[in-house]
């Protein structure tokens, strides 16, 4: 869920239990198990996210389990290509080509490295859990 949605649905379920219960501190408490039940959902689907990274990466198949560090390495390329190779052959050469970034992209790119992150977060908690330090 995006963090507009879950804002949203504590926004919604805080004036509900403000109505039910005018006891403020009955309230409070009420409150408080509402916002745990919201990050608990958080907690199972970064959960989710990271099962699917991990048998993605654990994958038999080259490209099941290339597919998204290829993509980010394609994404790192125009990263260099626009902010480091771009402003140095600019100076020397007037049509240096510059590769269009769409916000769409950047979007893609922030998801992809969160995967990772998640996905890599998540094989070192089943370790430790494991007990497989």
């Amino acid at each position: 869920m995006t963090p507009a949605l879950l804002t949203g649905i504590f926004s919604i379920g805080e004036k509900l239990i403000d109505h039910w219960f005018p006891n403020s501190e009955e309230a409070d408490k009420r409150k408080f198990e509402l916002l745990s039940l919201i990050k608990a959902g958080e907690i199972k689907e970064l959960e989710a996210s990271a099962n699917v990274i991990i048998a993605e990466a654990k994958s038999e198949h080259w490209i099941v389990a290339s597919w998204r560090p290829i993509l980010m390495l394609i994404f790192g390329g125009i990263v260099a290509n626009n902010y480091i190779l771009y402003p140095y052959l600019s100076l020397f050469w007037n049509e240096a080509p510059v590769l269009d970034m769409g916000p769409e992209i950047w979007d893609l790119l922030k998801i992809g490295i969160g995967g990772y992150i998640v996905g890599r977060s998540g094989e070192k908690i089943a370790k430790a859990v494991k007990g497989q330090d």
